[in-house]
């Protein structure tokens, strides 16, 4: 489970950090063997609902980068990126927030490198209000536990880690989550 739950948090990583998104052939749903020119993809291997749970994670994830202005329109810009949590070497937490431009809703995206359950745990957000959970790669229809956040945060105005507001949320072992301002 924790190969699956890696790469399953790794890609969360990689869709919500600046930068290219670059798989390979196979990897979109966790072909095993390395890919070779003479032979096909191993299509069999999405019989494994764990395979297809990645398939569908990368999908999801393609889906989300498309439609979430703050995941794509400042990419290679420095004022598009804020990280919220990055000395974290103790729970290997790690936190930023994506801006896209005046008017889009920030996406703020956290990662836990750890096969540790963290609970009650407090991130800042640049505002109070609901907060979706838009992505939990620790979701069961990509194979995850469904340990998250019921889809939603509340941020209230405790200022925390340099951000106006804060919540308290959930992170699952080995996942990454994305949480989207909604409403205030």
């Amino acid at each position: 489970w924790q190969k699956f739950a890696n790469l399953r948090a790794y890609y969360g990583f990689m869709w919500g950090h600046p930068g290219k998104k670059l798989l390979f052939m196979g990897q979109e749903f966790a072909q095993r063997a390395e890919w070779n020119h003479a032979t096909m993809l191993d299509w069999k291997a999405l019989d494994d609902p764990r395979n297809a749970g990645m398939q569908a994670l990368v999908r999801d994830l393609n889906t989300l980068y498309r439609t979430e202005p703050a995941l794509h329109l400042r990419d290679a810009d420095p004022d598009g990126f804020e990280w919220i949590l990055s000395d974290e070497a103790d729970t290997s937490i790690y936190a930023w927030m994506r801006k896209g431009d005046a008017g889009d809703a920030p996406v703020v995206v956290v990662c836990n490198f750890t096969p540790v359950l963290r609970e009650d745990m407090r991130i800042g957000l640049p505002c109070a209000g609901t907060w979706r959970e838009v992505l939990n790669s620790d979701a069961e229809i990509y194979g995850g536990s469904g340990v998250g956040n019921m889809g939603r945060v509340q941020a209230n105005e405790a200022p925390a880690q340099g951000q106006a507001a804060s919540a308290t949320i959930t992170m699952p072992p080995l996942a990454t989550v994305m949480l989207r301002f909604d409403s205030a």
